[in-house]
C-alpha cells in the first residue's frame, strides 16, 4: 500500500516552522511496513491544496493530510477536503459539544470561531484520539474509479502523533491487508561516527540484504546519539521479539562498546539510574555548555534523589571566585579537573562532571572552534579508604554553537557511564 503525506501551511515554505511532523509520519510508515514515495509541503490556499491532494490521489492508495484544522480563517483543509470528496460540510453536535467541554475544564469560554472545527466533510468521520480541539477525519472516496482514503491530522506534533499511532497506522494496515506484526529495536551508541558503523557493520549488512528480515538503518540523532535500528516482520509479537533478540546478540559484539543504552533510553537516563544504583549524588559545573547539561539531566523523572544542583561559569571570574579554578587560560583540562572538583566542594557530592570549552564564532585562547576540555570527578571508596579520582579529557567537536553543546553533554555523560562502570 502506497501512502503520501502533504503537509499543509505557508509557514512551513516560509521557513518559519520545520517540518518535522511529515519525517516523523515517514518513520511511521516505514517501521510499519507500509511504501511512502512522496512527501508535498503546500501552503495555505485552497486551488494549490486541491491541486496537491488530487495529485498524491492519483498515484498513491491513501494520503495523510497535515494541518490546516484550527479554527482560523486560513485553516481551509476541512472545505478543500469537502471540496475533493464532492461533498457538502456538515455540522457535528458531538464535536461541538466535545471541543466545547475543553474549554469549560480549563475555566474559559470558547470563541465562536472553534465551532468551525466542528465542521466535517459528509461521509467522513472524526478520528477517536482528539488531544486538542481539532478533530482528526478519515475521508474515505472514489478517484477515478480506485478507492482511496484521506486522513487528517492537526499540525501540532503532540496531537498528530497520538493520531497517527492509534488509528491511522493501524487502519492502514487493516486496509493493506497486511496481517504480520512489525517492530523495531534501537541501540543508542555514542563514540564512532555513522560510517564507521557502517563500517564495522559492512558485512553484517551484506548478510541482511541476502536474508530481507530484519533489516538495519542508521539515524543520526544529536544529542540523542547515534542510533541503530533493526526492523524485523513476523506472524506474531513472539516471533518478532526473537529475531530482534537474535539480531541484537549478532549486533552486540560488533557494536557493544559504543552502545549505552536501547530504545527510548538517552543518555542522561542511562546515567542517572547508574547513580540511583550506586547511591551517588552529582553536581555539575558548566561554562561553554550554558546550562544545557544541567537541563538534560533535569529532564530525567526522578532526578532529585541525586543531583544536587549546577554552577554555570561562563566567566573566567566565576570559576576562579567560585569554583577555586587557579588563574590563568580556562579552556585546559586542568581548569576542567578544577570546575569538577570545586563543584562537588561547594555542593557536598560524590561526582562532579565540568566543560569548558570554545563554541564559536571566534577561536578563544588560541584554540580553535570546538575545542572542548572536560572532566569527572568521581569519589572511589568507602570510609578512610575514600579517593576522589578526576579523569580529563579534550576532544574536537564539530558543527555550530548549539551541536557543539549538544556533543559535549552527550560526551561528558558517557565519560561517566563508562566511570560508573568501572
Amino acid at each position: 500500500m502506497k501512502v503520501e503525506i502533504v503537509a499543509i501551511g505557508t509557514e512551513l515554505l516560509l521557513g518559519q516552522i520545520v517540518d518535522t511532523n511529515s519525517s516523523w509520519i515517514g518513520g511511521e510508515l516505514a517501521a510499519a511496513g507500509l511504501d511512502s514515495h512522496f512527501q508535498t509541503k503546500v501552503g495555505d490556499n485552497p486551488n494549490r491544496m486541491r491541486e496537491s491532494l488530487e495529485l498524491a490521489l492519483s498515484r498513491s492508495d491513501a494520503v495523510i493530510c497535515c494541518g490546516g484544522l484550527g479554527p482560523t480563517q486560513d485553516d481551509l483543509t476541512r472545505q478543500v477536503l469537502a471540496d475533493v470528496m464532492g461533498v457538502e460540510l456538515e455540522y457535528r453536535d458531538d464535536l461541538a459539544e466535545k471541543i466545547e467541554a475543553m474549554f469549560t475544564s480549563r475555566g474559559r469560554t470558547m470563541p465562536r470561531n472553534n465551532m468551525s472545527q466542528a465542521m466535517v466533510p459528509v461521509g467522513a468521520s472524526p478520528i477517536p484520539q482528539q488531544p486538542g480541539t481539532a478533530p482528526g477525519l478519515i475521508c474515505p472516496l472514489t478517484y477515478n474509479g480506485e478507492e482511496r482514503v484521506i486522513y487528517a491530522v492537526p499540525g501540532v506534533p503532540y496531537e498528530m502523533k497520538e493520531m497517527v499511532l492509534g488509528t491511522i497506522v493501524p487502519d492502514l494496515r487493516k486496509r493493506s491487508g497486511e496481517t504480520g506484526v512489525i517492530a523495531s529495536r534501537v541501540m543508542r551508541t555514542w563514540g564512532h561516527s555513522e560510517s564507521g558503523l557502517a563500517e564495522v557493520l559492512a558485512d553484517r549488512i551484506d548478510e541482511l540484504d541476502q536474508i530481507g528480515n530484519p533489516t538495519l538503518a542508521f539515524l543520526a540523532s544529536g544529542v540523542e546519539g547515534l542510533k541503530v535500528r533493526i526492523t524485523a516482520k513476523a506472524a506474531d509479537d513472539t516471533a518478532v521479539q526473537e529475531i530482534l533478540d537474535a539480531e541484537q546478540r549478532i549486533l552486540q559484539p560488533l557494536i557493544g562498546r559504543w552502545t549505552f543504552g536501547y530504545d527510548d533510553d538517552n543518555m542522561e537516563t542511562v546515567v542517572v539510574r547508574a547513580l540511583k544504583a550506586q547511591g551517588r549524588t552529582l553536581a555539575v559545573a558548566e561554562s561553554l555548555t550554558g546550562g544545557y547539561l544541567s537541563g538534560r539531566i533535569c529532564q530525567v523523572a526522578g532526578v532529585s534523589e541525586i543531583y544536587r544542583g549546577g554552577i554555570v561559569a561562563y566567566d573566567p571570574r566565576v570559576k576562579h571566585d567560585v569554583l577555586g579554578v587557579p588563574e590563568g587560560p580556562v579552556v585546559t583540562e586542568e581548569a576542567a579537573a578544577a570546575m569538577a572538583e570545586g563543584v562537588c566542594r561547594l555542593l557536598g557530592t560524590d561526582v562532579g562532571l565540568a566543560t569548558t570549552g570554545v563554541a564559536g564564532p571566534d577561536e578563544a585562547e588560541g584554540k580553535p572552534v570546538g575545542t572542548v576540555c572536560m572532566a569527572v570527578s568521581l569519589m572511589m571508596g568507602e570510609g578512610d579508604d575514600a579517593e576522589r579520582y578526576t579523569r580529563t579529557a579534550t576532544v574536537r567537536l564539530p558543527g555550530d554553537r548549539e551541536r557543539i553543546r549538544q556533543f559535549s553533554t552527550i560526551t561528558i555523560l558517557d565519560m561517566l557511564r563508562k566511570m560508573l562502570g568501572g
